[in-house]
């Protein structure tokens, strides 16, 4: 089969409103000013920015709110080289909308909105052949051609129930934080919760923030434990889609596992040192700036693989 694009994506897209500087949470009964701000498109947004910035042809199924907010997303995922040909405009539904307060290191949401009519899934256009998928699990069925990555979002029930986890059948892989892995394989350490999943999906990955991310490819007969990157940061929002997307690329491209996760963890953290997700993706232009300043001996030693790596014309 020839692939039509490298990765399609279907799930939810959501209206981010982010807010940073904060000290804490939100007090009631006073107001709080914040030293920062920024809107984008979020969700599976982040994604689908994130792949296009690392010169992947990417095309997103999401519903959209024919709203000012859907407009806007529309109209910047677009701009960011994303086919939206089987996405949808609704006429009588409005684009969710997230609020992020980051504080204390991590952030907080408060959304608004339904599903579209017709459930996540419904009345999208048909996916084009992909080398790559990305999907979240519990939006609908599988859809989807390639190397399919799963991927979920926050319980709002706290039932985390292990049926979910049935959806992996036919999937290549799958990457959830720590606190998610644990929840639904009802383990008590991120180890644990890696070896169920790897009984899973040849691919398992659990992503474990600051302290980095641990993974096993079965297709390779690899394991690996990347650290994670010391940065600054500013905004986590998004960041765990953007390692994400930059797993899939690193995938695709055929790197090592522990490559794969350096690259997807670099990412991840030059992205929390700008505000959203979508919108502080890095890309390659990103990375290149990075590789070219640092200095820490085992760092350049860590990551020589970028040199051979970063494209000479960069998307």
């Amino acid at each position: 089969m020839t692939a039509d694009v490298d990765v399609f994506l279907s799930g939810l897209l959501f209206y981010d409103l982010v807010f940073t500087g904060l000290e804490g949470a939100p007090k009631l009964g006073a107001e709080t000013w914040t030293t920062g701000m920024a809107s984008g498109p979020g969700g599976i947004a982040n994604f689908a920015v994130t792949l296009g910035r690392l010169g992947l042809r990417t095309s997103l199924a999401a519903a959209f709110g024919d709203d000012s907010y859907g407009r806007y997303c529309w109209d910047t995922l677009e701009s960011e080289g994303v086919d939206l040909t089987p996405s949808r405009r609704l006429a009588d539904w409005s684009t969710p909308v997230t609020v992020s307060l980051a504080y204390q290191g991590d952030r907080a949401l408060v959304t608004h909105g339904a599903e579209p009519p017709g459930g996540p899934e419904g009345e999208l256009g048909e996916p084009p052949a992909a080398r790559a998928s990305i999907l979240h699990l519990g939006t609908g069925p599988v859809r989807g051609s390639g190397l399919i990555f799963a991927d979920l979002g926050w319980d709002p029930s706290q039932e985390w129930s292990p049926e979910m986890l049935d959806q992996l059948a036919g999937c290549h892989a799958f990457m959830p934080n720590a606190y998610e892995a644990m929840s639904y394989t009802r383990t008590d350490t991120p180890e644990a919760a890696l070896a169920k999943l790897a009984d899973l999906v040849p691919l398992a990955v659990v992503t474990c923030g600051v302290e980095g991310v641990l993974a096993v490819d079965a297709t390779t007969g690899e394991s690996a434990r990347v650290p994670g990157l010391s940065v600054d940061a500013i905004d986590p929002t998004g960041a765990g889609d953007v390692f994400g997307a930059s797993l899939v690329a690193a995938t695709l491209a055929g790197w090592p596992l522990a490559d794969r996760l350096r690259f997807a963890n670099l990412s991840a953290a030059l992205s929390v040192q700008g505000i959203g997700g979508s919108l502080a993706a890095p890309g390659w232009s990103g990375i290149a700036r990075w590789w070219h300043d640092v200095t820490d001996p085992e760092l350049r030693r860590a990551y020589t693989f970028l040199s051979d790596v970063i494209p000479d014309e960069r998307p």
